[in-house]
């Protein structure tokens, strides 16, 4: 799927090469560039803003690479300047790094996950295919770029998914999806559908899940089971694959792409394709929640009171905040099982992107030391994340008089945060937990490393963080 990558040889070549290096010292070729940079009318201090490109038959781009800047602007200085190469959509790119040791690997990392994510384009529908990169040849630094690769190849998934339409990826179709990848990677696989889960009394799901024509909803569960691991992470995904907002119907603005309401499932899986490719050494288990948010005779409406899984009655106020309620149910079993930490995703509240735009996600959770840790990984994966507070208080705008909760308010005021608020009735046993409202799933232009709107945010956090975690 990914462009192969070979290194060892002595001097790039090729009609694509990229050259890349630290400092105004360790500039290659540098008397070639003066000359482009004098024609230009450029400082060659500029290199550190903006990568310079030489087309003469042969496409050459230099690109200053401060070690100082943050993860994020060293992603998106490295998606700019391999722009311009792969929007040909060339077969083959050379990669060249220059500067120490510790520079060229830093800089090879960043290099090769931007060339690998956005060299491969995501699944079209068109006529014409878009060219895919094939090869990549690696100069000046030989390693291992395993882990790398792994989050590459997690964070395509991801994307991929997301971007396919709502009438190719139904909840039946993703499931067979899923049971697929299960297959090919060895993962333990079991499934709960709608029948299942009413008969558990998973109420806040099916409430759901009913409106929809086909009863294809369920909640998926994945395992990958190193044999040495000593400690154990589970990862929910909200996974709807259409949101029409139910009875409360979303306008026509805001209802174009809820296809991509399924983000936190893809991201959850993708984390677990890439833990799989990297032999990370952590048990995980994996809780996707699928289904629909219809609007039909069936559909749940506003003043139902529903029972959770775990017992907890559930006053609905707003349909279109369906997201909370598979969610909770899907919480209630991965809690159930009694992890070393529990991490949810998903595009869960217009609120965070009014906060935060979509240049950041947000987190929040019920430990301080998680939360700094997530913020920390944000910071070296180039995925920002930004911590909310939580605090109890905020749980008496959630009282109802119908039952022992409400889903959400009309006001919407901090909906973000009376969202966790509400989830945190549904993790049990004292769990340590983290919530990721993925507000930056979808960002115009592309972020960070990522060219397409689709980004795959969470990806590459996911993975720094479960190192990180461990590792403690």
């Amino acid at each position: 799927m990914l462009a192969e990558l070979k290194q060892g040889r002595e001097k790039p070549e090729g009609a694509h090469v990229l050259f890349l290096f630290p400092d105004l010292e360790t500039i290659p070729e540098k008397a070639v560039l003066d000359r482009i940079m004098a024609r230009k009318q450029l400082e060659v201090s500029d290199l550190a803003e903006k990568p310079v490109v030489v087309d003469s038959g042969e496409m050459r781009v230099w690109a200053m690479v401060d070690p100082g800047k943050s993860e994020f602007e060293k992603a998106t200085l490295l998606r700019k300047a391999l722009a311009p190469i792969l929007d040909e959509e060339p077969k083959k790119v050379a990669i060249a790094v220059y500067g120490s040791e510790m520079e060229k690997r830093a800089l090879a990392e960043v290099a090769l996950h931007a060339a690998w994510i956005n060299g491969c384009p995501l699944s079209s529908r068109k006529r014409k295919q878009p060219g895919k990169l094939q090869e990549i040849e690696l100069f000046g630094f030989e390693g291992d770029f395993s882990a790398i690769r792994a989050a590459s190849l997690g964070n395509f998934l991801a994307r991929d998914l997301t971007a396919s339409p709502p009438n190719e990826l139904t909840p039946g179709v993703y499931r067979e999806k899923i049971a697929g990848l299960a297959q090919t990677h060895g993962w333990i696989h079991a499934e709960y559908g709608f029948d299942a889960l009413l008969e558990m009394g998973a109420g806040a799901f099916c409430a759901v899940a009913q409106g929809s024509l086909v009863d294809d909803a369920a909640i998926v569960h994945l395992a990958y089971r190193p044999e040495s691991a000593r400690k154990r992470a589970s990862l929910v995904g909200k996974g709807i694959c259409f949101d029409t907002g139910g009875h409360n119907l979303k306008p026509a603005r805001y209802m174009h792409g809820m296809h991509e309401d399924m983000n936190g499932s893809a991201v959850a899986l993708g984390i677990l394709l890439a833990a799989s490719e990297a032999k990370l050494d952590i048990a995980i288990d994996c809780w996707l929640a699928i289904a629909q948010n219809h609007i039909s005779p069936k559909a749940y409406k506003q003043n139902d009171v529903v029972t959770a899984l775990n017992g907890t009655t559930i006053e609905i106020v707003h349909t279109d905040a369906e997201g909370r309620m598979v969610l909770a149910d899907a919480l209630t079993l991965a809690s159930r099982e009694r992890p070393d930490i529990l991490i949810d995703f998903a595009t869960l509240t217009g609120s965070m992107g009014v906060a935060l735009g979509s240049r950041y996600s947000g987190v929040l959770g019920n430990s301080e030391e998680l939360l700094e840790m997530a913020v920390a990984c944000g910071k070296s994966s180039g995925e920002r994340l930004c911590a909310f507070p939580s605090d109890a208080d905020y749980a008496k705008d959630l009282e109802s008089d119908a039952a022992d909760i409400k889903q959400c308010t009309l006001e919407g005021d901090a909906d973000h945060i009376l969202a966790v608020r509400f989830l945190d009735k549904f993790v049990e046993n004292d769990v340590p937990w983290l919530h990721l409202d993925l507000s930056a799933s979808n960002c115009k232009g592309g972020l960070g490393a990522v060219s397409t709107d689709i980004t795959g945010f969470g990806v590459k956090w996911g993975m720094a963080f479960l190192q990180s975690w461990a590792n403690r």
